[in-house]
């Protein structure tokens, strides 16, 4: 089956993301708007158990954090993404960096860039016109954040919490 590890940003963040995922993201109907803290991976019953135990240790390990996202920006040219940029802030890099070693199954390298996605697979005119309009705009939001969430991937590619870890506890 199918795993990966997200962050939820509040509601009102959630909403706003919404409003443009609605139109610009063909995945808003199977996942909300989140901060991937490790991308899908695979796990049997057994690696499921001792992931989801070295997951309290970690979460327990976290205090809570404030996230900024200050600016929306893109993966161009290798991707035709934009999203609101998260700053790099030391516990959510060691958030990533704790799900990365030990048990965890290995991914492809790629580099962390914290961020939600708020619009992907769009043609090139349609990147450069939605890109353009939204660079205009004054993103600013901070959010408290205090649990991080294992989640599925479902039959039908939607994903669903599996379980929530909340810092501290």
């Amino acid at each position: 089956m199918n795993y990966g590890i997200a962050i939820f940003p509040s509601k009102s963040i959630q909403d706003d993301a919404n409003s443009y995922r609605k139109r610009y993201d063909p995945h808003y109907s199977l996942i909300p708007p989140h901060i991937t803290v490790k991308n899908t991976f695979q796990a049997d019953e057994k690696l499921l158990e001792e992931i989801t135990t070295e997951l309290h240790f970690i979460a327990k390990d976290t205090k809570p954090f404030t996230i900024y996202m200050n600016k929306v920006s893109s993966f161009a040219p290798v991707a035709n993404t934009i999203y609101f940029k998260v700053e790099q802030i030391q516990p959510l890099l060691e958030l990533y960096e704790r799900t990365h070693e030990g048990i965890f199954p290995v991914e492809e390298g790629h580099s962390f860039v914290p961020h939600i996605t708020i619009a992907q697979g769009l043609t090139d005119d349609e990147f450069s016109d939605v890109l353009s309009s939204l660079k205009m705009k004054k993103i600013q939001y901070q959010d408290k954040i205090d649990r991080f969430h294992l989640l599925y991937q479902l039959d039908n590619g939607s994903w669903t919490v599996h379980d929530s870890f909340v810092f501290g506890l």
